[in-house]
């Protein structure tokens, strides 16, 4: 609770110091401010508050979440370049700003004990993201992404709403305590119909945020629009928070009612996993082939929260760090690599315009390779171990066709994972020096280093967890 008053009052400070200080320092103090947060939420590891009326719990579980998605949003940060040089289109303190009340939105969603806390740091996230999404005015691609992401958003909203409805007219409250106790000690031929239609609308709210299919139509193309800063800062923040939302949801509270969404949840891990995987293959962009491969990570992220095993909490954390790390870097080296085409070729964004990248930028092409290598789970690398702990969960359910399903799908990602770093490497191309800056070069060392690292020794960070 403490870090989310910080990071709100360091927010509304960003906007005021924007008045006064050079886009750099601002970028620079929000790092700060982002670094303070981190201090602050370490300051309650081992220590169980309940806050705002019982509404808001912190434990070890919602401090891991909380600092990765800290952690991500520092880095995005990091990357930003302090958005450039352009005064007249680009307002960095606001920008920034947004970031921060975003990220605290986010921190409510793993910190929530009460489902209407739930639904205020759902729509603290999502309406900042819509205005980020929407940032690039002048661009046609992000104004149709940002309408596109309201208005779906807006329709999953109200599911998820209508559903904590029917959930409460089933069991008279909102506490996340009291719901557990109420569907434990009531026999399942007792509770109301509406309470297992309830659960499911929930879900499917819930599943939007994460881009789970059927319900990602959005996800390529508000990823594609939005500016490529944003879209990092989506695809880490904003997942990280809806599968720790989803996870303290229905493995915990709804675990009573597990034979209630299970069999669906599989159902759409699975088709979430097959859409990912081989509508990827096909992409020509790669901004649009991470689009894909985030829907497909939703993918085995879903098979561990229906799995449901002791192991599951550690296993979806450190996936969640592993898929972070791996994204970060990817989107950062795209990010470079695409402004330096912009210009010089028609289609920045695509593979054929990083061909050659290693020759001149070998850092670059390392961290890529790194970053796609993870992403794939390829081992020695912290992706390989993050579906290692989902597939094991999902193994020791017994449950056959998910797992199967998804190692073959976990194939189809090798090769189009693959076409980045062939491009990079195996391909004739006639990119030249990138000049990066000292921070970006440190920033993306260190998220290559963490998946590497993460890769070598995962139990030094799975203990924690």
């Amino acid at each position: 609770m403490t870090a989310i008053i910080a990071l709100s009052l360091f927010g509304i400070s960003n906007l005021f110091l924007g008045f006064w200080l050079s886009r750099k320092m601002i970028q620079q103090i929000t790092m700060l401010f982002l670094a303070i947060g981190i201090g602050i939420t370490l300051t309650d590891w081992n220590h169980e508050f309940l806050w705002f009326g019982n509404m808001f719990r912190t434990n070890n579980t919602s401090i891991n979440f909380s600092i990765i998605i800290q952690l991500a949003a520092f880095f995005v940060v990091a990357f930003s370049n302090a958005f450039g040089q352009d005064d007249e289109h680009t307002h960095p303190a606001e920008y920034y700003a947004i970031m921060l009340f975003s990220t605290v939105g986010a921190i409510i969603m793993v910190s929530f004990d009460h489902l209407m806390m739930l639904f205020v740091g759902l729509e603290i996230l999502s309406v900042a993201m819509y205005v980020l999404t929407g940032s690039d005015k002048r661009n046609l691609r992000s104004n149709e992404a940002a309408i596109k992401y309201f208005l779906m958003g807006s329709f999953a909203t109200g599911i998820l709403l209508f559903g904590m409805t029917l959930v409460y007219g089933a069991t008279r409250t909102f506490y996340i305590s009291n719901l557990t106790n109420v569907i434990a000690s009531t026999a399942p031929e007792s509770m109301p119909s509406f309470l297992y239609a309830g659960v499911l609308l929930m879900l499917v709210g819930m599943l939007f945020k994460v881009s789970a299919a059927p319900f990602h139509f959005w996800t390529p193309d508000v990823y594609d629009g939005a500016p490529t800063i944003f879209t990092m800062f989506m695809s880490t923040v904003v997942k990280t928070a809806g599968f720790a939302a989803i996870y303290h949801i229905f493995a915990g509270v709804f675990s009573g009612l597990y034979s209630t969404w299970v069999m669906p949840l599989y159902f759409i891990s699975m088709l979430t996993l097959v859409i990912g995987n081989v509508t990827a293959v096909y992409q020509q962009s790669i901004k649009r082939m991470l689009a894909y491969s985030s829907i497909s990570h939703a993918g085995y992220m879903l098979l561990t929260v229906a799995a449901r095993q002791a192991s599951s909490t550690s296993s979806i954390l450190f996936y969640s760090l592993a898929y972070t790390l791996a994204t970060l870097t990817a989107f950062a080296v795209f990010k470079l690599v695409s402004e330096y085409q912009t210009g010089r070729t028609e289609k920045p964004a695509n593979f054929q315009s990083f061909e050659g990248l290693a020759k001149q930028n070998p850092f670059l092409a390392f961290c890529f390779t790194v970053s796609l290598l993870s992403l794939a789970g390829i081992p020695l690398t912290a992706g390989f171990w993050g579906k290692f702990f989902v597939f094991t969960d999902t193994f020791n359910r017994n449950i056959v066709y998910p797992i199967i399903l998804a190692i073959l799908m976990s194939a189809v990602g090798i090769y189009y994972y693959f076409k980045g770093i062939i491009a990079v490497y195996f391909k004739q191309g006639d990119i030249q020096k990138i000049e990066i800056s000292t921070l970006y070069q440190v920033a993306l060392g260190l998220t290559t280093l963490g998946t590497l690292v993460l890769g070598l020794f995962p139990n030094l960070v799975k203990s924690l967890f």
